[in-house]
């Protein structure tokens, strides 16, 4: 099948007919990847059964542990870390209004965080099918919950980690409390619960001019901007609200 668009160029086809063999080495190298992950031997044996809190039916709050969070017959478990409380170097705008907006800036939630959870939302409901996706962060469970509102997150499973060494123990959380937004994939193993795979690109030095990108290929936001003349705009960070 020859492919062109009206008006192109035989110089325009020809450079994108490069462009197009390279997109197919891409997604090859990309089912690559996949599947050596697949691949992984097994993982660590997670060490302790964590406990969380998460929101009780009467609207309080109600421990529940890492076993639990694997459910329905489901044997894979996916945890993000979310940056709540903020990078304390982080000065991004916080909530302009509501309850969040009177937290100081340095209790916060990331900004960048909270685009990439803006993303996941609608997704997260699809993703139930098949996987058990939930959401930690640090700070109190009320306040997370109280964000998630205002925010118009409907379809996440947020939780507190505040209560044990979750995030230290799995990369979310330097020596020194600060949080990271790691992404951690569980699978179950019987009676055991192992630890799959890490975004660990997040700790190896990025590439002059990026983001770690640890998580990009989830992110529709940037890999829409990928596919513009203009590319990402270069020194450029996510806020919570923008002028209009």
């Amino acid at each position: 099948m020859t492919l062109a668009f009206p008006g192109e160029s035989s110089e325009y086809r020809a450079a994108r007919n490069r462009l197009l063999a390279q997109e197919v080495e891409l997604r090859r190298a990309m089912e690559a990847v996949a599947a050596a992950r697949r691949e992984l031997p097994p993982g660590g044996v997670v060490p302790e059964d964590y406990v969380f809190q998460t929101a009780a039916a009467d609207g309080g709050v109600r421990d529940i542990r890492m076993s639990e969070l694997v459910s329905g017959g489901k044997n894979t478990l996916l945890i993000y870390n979310f940056m709540f409380p903020r990078d304390p170097g982080d000065d991004r705008a916080g909530p302009a209004e509501g309850q969040s907006a009177l937290l100081e800036l340095s209790e916060g939630p990331c900004p960048s965080c909270v685009g990439f959870l803006d993303q996941l939302d609608g997704a997260a409901e699809h993703a139930a099918q098949h996987v058990d996706l939930v959401i930690v962060a640090k700070a109190p469970l009320p306040r997370v919950v109280v964000f998630a509102a205002e925010r118009g997150w409907r379809r996440l499973r947020l939780l507190s980690s505040s209560g044990n060494t979750y995030n230290r123990d799995y990369l979310g959380e330097t020596s020194d409390g600060v949080q990271l937004p790691m992404l951690n994939v569980f699978q179950r193993d019987g009676d055991l619960i192992r630890h799959f795979w890490g975004s660990e690109l997040f700790y190896e030095p990025s590439d002059p001019g990026q983001d770690p990108r640890h998580v990009g290929t989830l992110e529709p936001f940037w890999n829409l901007l990928d596919l513009t003349p203009e590319g990402r705009p270069p020194h450029w960070d996510e806020q919570l609200s923008y002028a209009r």
